[in-house]
């Protein structure tokens, strides 16, 4: 074997030296990559040294001294300062790349020497703002490749993009890589540039050939496939790994000669001279396309000029025939992006095991060498078995597994065979049949059965791995008339099928037949194979989960099953439970249990409550039920522990045993139920704070508070001392010891529940609740008896066995809209408030969760005093907006109303309390009518009464007449009330008077009543003329809605001093505002005018025996009091015809007499029917009275007496 050269390391050391050097300088007669603009530069001949002149060497260097240098960077500096400003909207600085390219990174990849490519990229701003974007260049190395064409925008908004063509234009074969740089208003950004030149990426497909087993003298082929996905096309060759060979270049040695300088030539030629005094067989290869040499010339670096003046160097082939050999193509030429597919063949000559190794060698020099390596098996029996290991995977004990070999023959005769099965084996595998023959060049197939017996790790010791549980047994075929048999191998992993089930016995001990016990058991696995299990046959009183107790258990896993025991009586319980594997086999598990049937029952032993915010409360009602009403089996199953004797029929009490400090509240928690009865019982979940947490809260928001405080008061004091600081020294020390005792004034409180610290730090806490759940189980004792009946000192005795649990899924949730405003509270008391007044609170909500909420409201109460004014259906995530709702009560009432915000993920209840304070007055008038009696026409009479606030708030009043309501013109439109009713007088507002005054008048009419004192008010009657019917109803109004009383007044009014009252009226309380004269006024006292007067009476007789009293009327006969001057004081009076009225059954005391000013005289009438009286036909006698006063009137007073029987 020949080695490399030392010269032709030396040589490669040289040529990657001078490859760094100025490309300029490489000039080669064949590739002239671009000529000179001035002829004859780089050759040696014309090329000579410039002098330059004494007097330019003492001039400044063209870059300048250090100083200038310096000034000239400072300066630049001072120039790009004022370019890049810094960009800064909303208040943010934006830092980072200005602007965006797409793409990242500009590549020009397998360029080819001296066609132009051309890329476009799009420069996005990034920044906030509008911003500018100028071309700085690219660097020295790109220049003379790279040309940017750049036309700047000017100023382009944020996410505006310009674009940026990028041509190449290739002059050498070489790498490269640099940046375009670009300057924008924030600063300077560039992107990367990198230029690839076209290469080699060779692979094999395979690196191991297998060719198996072939009897000698066959030939086989198989195929390798090369493949090269680069740019670049090589030459490659297929070789031996034990040959030497290397690819040359197809140009001479000596033209490398042109990439050394000067100085080197010496040592070049050194180098080559001794390098062919070697004895190297030099092959060149054919001509290459002229284009791939230039451009594999272009590629050259300082390992390309090295492999260039290379020759390849060979060694003589064995002459000892290789059994595995390329085939024909063994070298070629590989394109860019191709693949090429090469044969080796194997020719069997020896029988055994043969391998050979093989490497490709490629042209291209940065393409390494590839190895593959190909093996071959050669025989010479003509019967063989494919398979030499028969693989049966994994396999149970007492499971027949079955496969089939087989056997086949390269002989042109039929052969006897015989299966053998080695001693150990015969009891667990076994090959049928044991004997056949196989047909010339044919198969023949034998069965082999595998039924591994628990003993087999005693059998087969030799063969079985008891740690990995492998078997593997040899197999023997042995060939007539062939001393060598053939052999195969059968494996196989064996493991067990069982199933454990831990703890193999479980006691469930004593459960009501309301309830159900989960217990936990173990399934485990001990097979290497996933087995198929189902617990079968189960009782009605027994679930197993998960999926019923049925599934598949991987290899060496092991189930947690929940086994759940739910007695459907009471009995004692004992059973077996069955578990069955796919293989079916059974696995037992003894069970026993005692069942229990409690003399109470609940209707519901679950309770779940929805999600339910802090301080709300959730409510869910369930029942204890009794149903213990007889002692007789036959009707229903008797409750009774087990076996044991039943409970006696009776009052049962229980108790629910609440744990401590649990949010959950039972009412009631003892009772007593009777038998055939149920006692309802509600459970309110109200998921809250720990106190604890709470005050731990507050404290630490009462210590900011005092830091605060403490530091405000460090200020005050040192301001203190500033300017007193002129004072004397024992002023100041009064002034520190002063501000001492101020700071310790600010002591931090005591934090209790109602403090505003407490509310807030609980408001707060509120807000941060992550959540929480959180399951109760609440035990329900039972025993016989009445709770009652029982002493106070001897509690009723329980069995533990009876009782009942109730269990409780309480989900607690952060509050979704909280209360910000009134410390958060929940609960909004308007206090007292009087009747008919309102008061208004302003609620702030807000929305704390990640989501808008619609919201909705119950429904208050319509008649009641609670309005919601404003409500609003969305509230928006963080969104905070303000309830308004008033408070008017109507009546004295203590109101109390729910409002709930409903939504979809939880409920806020707000709870409204409010005072309604009546407005007690009494007024000192008796029977809400006030009489202002008689009075002369065009004078007037005053008179007073009061009216008493009782309640504790001042009240408003306003005092109005019904004849100055808005109503009046509306009553007048209307048909008088005594010819539409049949009442008579049923006119409020009477006669008025002609002048439009009113007749009546008020004084005051609005004031303000403070609690506990009297209002006095003064009504005044002046009427116009003459009339019975003067009426109105005045009306005291509170608070301008409330009308607390209601007083008619009414008077009379005459000419004269005198009137007579008491008769039946014979007129319309409506008159005519005409005045109509019956006589002439000048003869007025002439003409006497006699004015009936309609006196009726009834004698009511009964039917029995008893004396019956005489029927009765009065007259009054009075004299108004006028401060007029009048001759007459009094008035007097005569009724004529006495003797004959009594004649007629009547009796009148006093028929005649005087009355005083403003006094009234009453004149008895009582009538007994005389003996003639007729029944039938009523008595109508008359009578004449004569008043006399200022003038006399005569009046014919008409008697009419009846007779009525009592119904």
């Amino acid at each position: 074997m020949l080695l490399y050269p030392k010269p032709l390391r030396v040589l490669k050391a040289i040529s990657s030296e001078s490859m760094q050097t100025d490309p300029g300088s490489i000039n080669t007669e064949d590739e002239v990559l671009a000529e000179p603009d001035v002829p004859g530069l780089w050759s040696k001949e014309s090329y000579q040294p410039h002098q330059v002149p004494k007097e330019d060497m003492e001039r400044k260097p063209v870059g300048g001294s250090k100083m200038e240098k310096d000034i000239l960077a400072r300066t630049m500096e001072r120039l790009r300062s004022g370019v890049i400003q810094k960009q800064v909207v909303s208040g943010r600085e934006f830092k980072g790349r200005p602007f965006n390219s797409k793409p990242e990174v500009i590549h020009f990849k397998d360029f080819d020497i001296g066609k132009v490519y051309k890329k476009k990229i799009t420069l996005i701003n990034a920044t906030y703002t509008i911003n500018y974007c100028k071309l700085v260049g690219v660097e020295e190395n790109l220049k003379d490749f790279i040309h940017i064409d750049f036309d700047p925008p000017g100023p382009m908004s944020a996410g505006m993009s310009c674009e940026v063509l990028v041509t190449f234009k290739p002059m050498i074969n070489k790498d490269l890589e640099g940046n375009v740089s670009f300057l924008a208003q924030t600063g300077g950004f560039s992107v990367p540039l990198k230029c690839s030149t076209k290469k080699c990426s060779l692979s094999l497909d395979t690196e191991l050939i297998d060719f198996g087993s072939y009897v000698v003298g066959e030939t086989t082929s198989r195929m390798i496939t090369l493949t090269n996905v680069g740019g670049l096309g090589t030459k490659f060759k297929f070789l031996l790994d034990s040959e030497l060979y290397e690819m040359d270049d197809s140009q001479p040695i000596v033209k490398i000669s042109s990439l050394f300088n000067c100085e080197d030539k010496t040592l070049y030629e050194k180098l080559i001279s001794s390098y062919s005094e070697q004895q190297l067989e030099v092959n060149e290869f054919s001509s290459m396309d002229l284009l791939s040499q230039k451009e594999s010339e272009k590629q050259l670096d300082d390992a390309e000029v090295t492999t260039a003046a290379v020759s390849a160097m060979t060694m003589p082939p064995s002459e000892e025939q290789a059994e595995i050999t390329l085939g024909e193509v063994r070298e070629g030429e590989i394109g860019p992006f191709s693949s090429i597919k090469v044969p080796i063949i194997f020719t069997p000559i020896i029988p055994g095991e043969v391998q050979n190794k093989f490497k490709v060698v490629f042209k291209d020099p940065q393409s390494p060498t590839l190895y593959f390596r190909a093996t071959g098996t050669a025989i010479d029996v003509p019967v063989w078995v494919p398979r030499a290991t028969v693989d049966l995977k994994i396999c149970m004990y007492d499971r027949l597994y079955q496969d089939s070999i087989t056997v086949h023959t390269r002989s042109k005769a039929a052969l006897r065979l015989k299966f053998e099965v080695c001693k150990e084996l015969r009891g667990h595998i076994e090959l049928l049949p044991e004997t056949g023959y196989i047909q010339a060049q044919s198969t023949y197939s034998v069965q082999l059965k595998f039924l591994p017996r628990q003993s087999l790790p005693e059998d087969a010791r030799k063969y079985f791995d008891p740690a990995s549980r492998v078997l593997e047994a040899p197999m023997t075929i042995r060939v007539a008339d062939q001393i060598k048999p053939v052999r195969f191998t059968v494996q196989a992993i064996v493991t067990t099928s069982d199933l454990e089930i831990n703890p193999s016995e479980i006691n469930f001990g004593y459960c009501t037949i309301y309830e159900a016990i989960r217990t936990e058991i173990r399934l485990s696995n001990l097979s290497l194979l996933p087995q198929e299990f189902g617990f079968v046959g189960l009782p009605k009183y027994i679930d197993i989960q998960p999926n019923d107790g049925f599934g598949t258990i991987l290899p060496l896993e092991t189930l947690r099953l929940d086994l759940i025991f739910q007695p459907i009586k009471a009995r004692e319980y004992k059973f077996e439970l069955i578990c069955k594997s796919e293989i079916n086999r059974c696995f037992k598990l003894s069970c026993q249990a005692i069942g229990v049937h409690p003399p109470l029952e609940l209707s519901h032993y679950q309770i779940k409550f929805s999600a339910t915010s802090l301080y709300d409360t959730s409510v869910s009602t369930l029942y204890v039920i009794n149903s213990h009403v007889s002692m007789n089996k036959l009707i229903h199953s008797l409750p009774r522990i087990g076996s044991e004797e039943a409970s006696p029929v009776g009052p049962t009490s229980f108790e629910f045993l609440l744990p401590p400090k649990s949010p959950i509240t039972i009412s009631p928690s003892v009772g007593t139920v009777l038998p055939g009865k149920r006692c309802l019982v509600q459970v309110a979940f109200q998921p809250v704070l720990p106190q604890d947490k709470i005050f731990e809260e507050a404290i630490q928001l009462l210590g900011k508070e005092t830091e605060t405080k403490t530091k405000e008061t460090g200020q005050k004091k040192e301001l203190w001392k500033q300017s007193l600081s002129m004072v004397r020294v024992h002023n100041r020390e009064r002034l520190t010891r002063t501000s001492t005792t101020q700071s310790t004034e600010l002591q931090r409180p005591e934090v209790n529940v109602s403090s505003i610290e407490f509310q807030a730090a609980q408001a707060t806490l509120s807000k941060a609740f992550q959540g929480k759940f959180e399951r109760f189980v609440i035990p329900c004792v039972v025993a016989s008896g009445d709770i009652k009946d029982r002493k106070t000192t001897e509690p009723l005795s329980f069995s533990p066995h009876n009782t009942l649990y109730l269990e409780l899924w309480c989900p607690a949730v952060a509050p979704f809209i909280v209360v910000t405003s009134h410390n958060g509270k929940t609960v909004f008391n308007f206090g007292d408030i009087a009747v008919g007044h309102r008061s208004i609170k302003k609620i702030t909500l807000q929305n704390i969760c990640n989501e808008d909420l619609t919201l909705g409201y119950s429904v208050l109460n319509p008649n009641g005093p609670f309005v919601r004014l404003n409500p609003f259906s969305k509230l928006c995530s963080g969104e905070t907006q303000t309830l308004v709702l008033s408070f008017s009560p109507r009546e004295s009432i203590l109101a109390q109303e729910t409002l709930d915000i409903i939504t979809k993920r939880g409920t806020l209840s707000l709870t409204l309390l409010g005072t309604g304070v009546a407005s007690m007055i009494t007024c000192s008038i008796e029977g809400n009518t006030l009489n202002m009696g008689y009075v002369l026409a065009r004078e007037s009479v005053s008179t007073t009464f009061k009216l008493q606030n009782e309640s504790l708030l001042p009240i408003k009043f306003w005092v109005r007449l019904e004849s100055l309501s808005k109503k009046k013109a509306e009553t007048y439109q209307q048909l008088p009330k005594f010819l539409t009713s049949r009442e008579q007088r049923t006119e409020i507002v009477g006669t008025q008077n002609y002048n439009g005054q009113s007749v009546f008048s008020i004084s005051p009419v609005e004031g303000l009543m403070f609690p506990g004192k009297a209002q006095e008010f003064t009504v005044t009657f002046s009427p116009d003329h003459e009339s019975l019917y003067f009426s109105d109803l005045l009306q005291v109004v509170l608070f301008e809605k409330k009308v607390s009383h209601q007083i008619f007044l009414k008077g009379a009014a005459r000419e004269h001093m005198m009137f007579v009252e008491g008769s039946d009226p014979l007129d319309v309380p409506v008159e005519s505002l005409a005045v109509i004269t019956a006589f002439d006024p000048e003869h007025k006292e002439e003409a006497e005018e006699i004015k009936p007067i309609l006196v009726t009476l009834n004698y009511v007789q009964f039917d029995t025996d008893t004396t019956t009293p005489p029927a009765t009327r009065e007259l009054q006969v009075g004299c108004i009091r006028t401060t007029q001057p009048s001759p007459r004081k009094t008035v007097e009076f005569n009724l004529d015809s006495v003797s004959w009225l009594q004649h007629k059954g009547f009796s009148i005391e006093p028929s005649r007499g005087f009355v005083e000013r403003g006094q009234t005289k009453t004149i008895n009438i009582s009538w007994v029917p005389p003996a003639d009286f007729d029944p039938d036909h009523p008595l109508i006698v008359s009578s004449l009275l004569q008043l006399r006063g200022d003038i006399k009137e005569t009046y014919k007073v008409i008697f009419v007496a009846h007779v009525v029987t009592e119904q």
